[in-house]
């Protein structure tokens, strides 16, 4: 084992190695971590996009002959569109089935995953050293959160990247017009992925003017930024909506009307996130390390400053919004920690020392393989599954009477067909759900029923069968071990145990 390590080591430089390392890890996500993370990366991406593929528009959100009152959603349709395609070239090729697809997809993504890795440890050497921008790497590669999210079809998270890259162009010693350029370009495509990206953008050309960048080159990458969103949001928006930048406009406009209506939370909230999810204690070194980084790396310190200001200032806050500058922090935050340490290491106490090392690796290692090979959203996606697999189900039906009005959204992707599903709640109750059965066509009737929560299952389950003598029991499907866990932390993430019966 000793020496196929040297031999590794020897082989391939360190940058290699860390890719290596990164697709091997990552490989465990693709096969392994299915499901969705949020109602985001699974409802705005893939569902509309499948949808598109299938000549269905799932969320209405293009224009419509027989509708004229749709209008632009909020949505950049690029990276969607991206998904229709990969989509439309599965179908080509004959795969259909849904959890084979999705494996493809978090396959493409872990593998642009590997330019974070890449870029985390170009952009460390230019400002650092090797031994330094190892370590950057080796966080990049494999704290505990970075593979999970690395198969996930989350814009905050897909959009790293080309940030990574422009900040590695704009270095004092690379800019020149061809770098400039291309700069802007992958800032173009990264607000293309993600709108809110603006403020990372806004935050590098302040840097350029403090690094007494020539008024050309920032004019040059404001042109090429232009260009590219010019081309991937008011081309196609014109194309689609007969309008430019219709949907950025509808998307500021949504965000303004509706700033209090998700996630308000304290104004604290992400710099909790930042020194929980990097791990305490190193977390708090991690950021120390950014601060004292101000004027050593602009292009990290300001894109970051600004982003995180205006995400604690603005009310709408989400978790998933942090996502964005992470790996920034990590590689001004590594740079940083040891300035600090060099500077500092003789009032260290060695015990100490040893012992944070030493909890922040142990933990991270049990965290890794726990968020890696974790299905999110197993309850959902596996009943969709299920059902898909019988080949015998036109539609089915929602039974989650212990909510008040509305149900979760069943990620329909997975059930390989598009319709509405009858739902039944405590206001909208099985009368009401037994009167809309018998008006629908029998071959659009449900033939399943889903009961979501174990509470009151038996009562529930007889007070259908008055209306549906014939209902018998299928399976029962558990959420996974990551959504039992994050049902504990926090109770608003609404794991529940589908029960499914069949209706004869």
């Amino acid at each position: 084992m000793k020496e196929l390590f040297t031999g590794f080591k020897n082989k391939y430089t360190p940058l290699q190695q860390l890719l290596f390392i990164g697709f091997f890890v990552r490989m465990f996500a693709v096969i392994f971590s299915k499901g969705f993370g949020w109602h985001d990366d699974h409802f705005l991406i893939i569902e509309s996009s499948q949808s598109w593929v299938d000549g269905y528009d799932y969320n209405n959100w293009l224009p419509s002959d027989t509708d004229s009152t749709r209008v632009p959603q909020g949505h950049s349709l690029s990276y969607i569109g991206i998904h229709y395609y990969i989509f439309k070239f599965l179908k080509l090729i004959g795969i259909v089935n849904p959890q084979t697809k999705m494996m493809f997809v978090r396959l493409l993504h872990a593998l642009w995953s590997l330019l974070i890795i890449k870029y985390t440890y170009k952009v460390t050497e230019q400002y650092s050293n090797k031994r330094v921008a190892w370590y950057a790497g080796i966080f990049a590669t494999l704290y505990w959160f970075m593979p999970f999210m690395s198969v996930r079809n989350l814009v905050e998270f897909v959009c790293v990247p080309p940030i990574l890259i422009a900040v590695y162009l704009l270095h004092k010693d690379k800019i020149n017009t061809k770098n400039i350029l291309l700069a802007g370009m992958w800032l173009g495509l990264a607000f293309s992925i993600r709108f809110q990206s603006v403020f990372i953008s806004a935050g590098i050309g302040l840097a350029l003017i403090f690094m007494r960048t020539s008024v050309k080159n920032i004019g040059l990458l404001a042109f090429s930024f232009l260009a590219i969103v010019v081309l991937t949001q008011g081309l196609v928006d014109y194309i689609i909506w007969k309008k430019p930048f219709a949907e950025f406009m509808s998307y500021v406009h949504y965000n303004l009307d509706n700033a209090n209506a998700y996630g308000a939370d304290n104004w604290h909230m992400y710099f909790d996130l930042i020194f929980g999810l990097l791990i305490p204690p190193l977390s708090f070194l991690l950021f120390a390390g950014y601060i004292i980084t101000w004027k050593k790396i602009p292009l990290i310190f300001w894109p970051v400053f600004f982003y995180l200001a205006f995400h604690t200032y603005f009310p709408n806050k989400q978790e998933r919004f942090i996502m964005t500058i992470l790996p920034l922090i990590i590689i001004s935050g590594t740079i940083g920690m040891f300035m600090i340490y060099e500077k500092r290491k003789q009032s260290i106490k060695p015990g100490l020392f040893k012992f944070c090392k030493i909890f922040v690796v142990v933990l991270n290692l049990i965290l890794l393989p726990v968020l890696t090979l974790s299905y999110s959203k197993r309850h959902r996606v596996e009943t969709m599954t299920y059902l898909y697999n019988k080949n015998d189900s036109n539609a089915f039906m929602v039974e989650d009477s212990n909510k008040e009005n509305d149900f979760l959204m069943p990620p329909l992707f997975y059930y390989g067909r598009w319709l509405s599903v009858l739902g039944i709640s405590k206001t909208f109750n099985a009368d009401s759900a037994l009167y809309y059965y018998n008006k629908q066509e029998v071959a659009n009737r449900p033939d399943y029923v889903v009961f979501m929560q174990a509470e009151n299952i038996q009562t529930r389950v007889d007070s259908l069968k008055k209306r549906f003598p014939g209902l018998t029991y299928e399976t029962t499907i558990e959420p996974s071990l990551i959504d039992k866990t994050l049902y504990w932390l926090n109770p608003l993430n609404d794991n529940q145990t589908a029960f499914i019966y069949k209706m004869k």
